[in-house]
């Protein structure tokens, strides 16, 4: 197998697989670029060798196990976020398997590769003061920090997901009556998210700053092209460590673009909304997916604590189990 091996086959994997065969949505063609990227960088690093000079035959089932160790350990990402970079790798070599039988043997070793189980932990959102203290402190002095305020204040409230925040165009903000941002998310599902008042006013001034060019980014990079995923993750994480300042709570708290969009749920249910309308909102297929958001409120359990009433049932004696059914329930 050529050298030229990888390059060719991830220019077919994209062009013909993803784009022709599959019909795959932008969002999908997006998070596999980025896993591919960081893949070519973690190769060019171990190999000391320009990407275009990697052979596909070098990326064995080893070699894939020190970049997923190396996305957990070196760049922080979470288990699902590695889960979801492995699942990128599984369906480039189950096509790289079909067009190159003889490395049939080394794809079945990569598609054997598990994914990592994970626990699900508690929801992490801002409460209102954590939230005002993110948003100020951007410097408005700056282009950057106008624009990153213009960020906050729309994931805050929108509850966009990153991808959806960095592909947003301004042909789809509507600021006129009725403000409101349309977006395709997950499974190419279309939707519309109403804006407030004072958000709406914070991106009409954003826009006149930027022109009216409708076909460009509402959030562009400061080389005016599409913010990358990595970008934003940094902006939020850089904010919420400056906030961190003047608002200590936030010390506890790991803040991440997700963040912002559970802080938009958890907002929406405290003022009353139901779920459905919540699920909805932020383009869940199910309801049952927008429950989390419930687990993660203690004030409304607490509110439900104080509704029940105390068991008028008198405590029993304690009596010590025998012995051996003790043991057993040890087991």
């Amino acid at each position: 197998m050529s050298t030229a091996g990888l390059a060719s086959a991830l220019q077919h994997f994209f062009t013909k697989r993803l784009l022709d065969q599959l019909g795959a949505s932008p969002h999908t063609v997006a998070s596999y670029r980025d896993t591919f990227r960081l893949l070519l960088r973690f190769l060019s690093e171990r190999f000391k060798r320009e990407p275009s000079h990697i052979g596909l035959e070098e990326l064995d089932a080893p070699v894939l196990g020190e970049f997923l160790e190396h996305l957990e350990a070196r760049r922080s990402n979470s288990i699902r976020t590695r889960n979801t970079r492995l699942s990128a790798l599984r369906s480039f070599f189950r096509f790289v398997s079909m067009s190159e039988p003889a490395l049939a043997l080394n794809c079945q070793r990569v598609l054997a590769m598990p994914s990592k189980r994970w626990g699900r932990g508690p929801v992490e959102f801002l409460d209102e003061a954590e939230t005002d203290a993110l948003i100020a402190a951007t410097d408005l002095r700056t282009w950057a920090g106008r624009r990153d305020k213009a960020i906050l204040v729309t994931g805050v409230q929108t509850g966009l997901r990153n991808s959806e925040i960095t592909s947003l165009r301004w042909e789809d903000v509507d600021l006129g009556t009725g403000a409101h941002v349309r977006c395709t998310g997950k499974g190419r599902k279309m939707r519309s998210t109403p804006l407030r008042r004072d958000v709406s006013a914070v991106l009409k001034g954003w826009r006149s700053e930027q022109g009216d060019k409708m076909d460009e980014f509402v959030f562009p990079s400061s080389r005016g092209g599409r913010m990358s995923a990595d970008a934003l993750q940094r902006l939020v994480v850089n904010y919420a460590a400056r906030a961190a300042r003047t608002c200590p709570s936030l010390t506890t708290k790991k803040v991440t673009p997700h963040t912002l969009r559970h802080t938009a749920a958890m907002s929406l249910l405290r003022h009353g909304v139901d779920l459905s309308v919540i699920a909805l909102w932020l383009g869940h297929e199910s309801v049952e997916t927008t429950q989390i958001y419930l687990h993660a409120d203690m004030e409304l359990k607490e509110k439900a604590l104080a509704r029940t009433k105390a068991s008028a049932a008198r405590p029993r004696r304690f009596r010590p189990p025998d012995p051996l059914l003790a043991f057993l329930e040890s087991l």
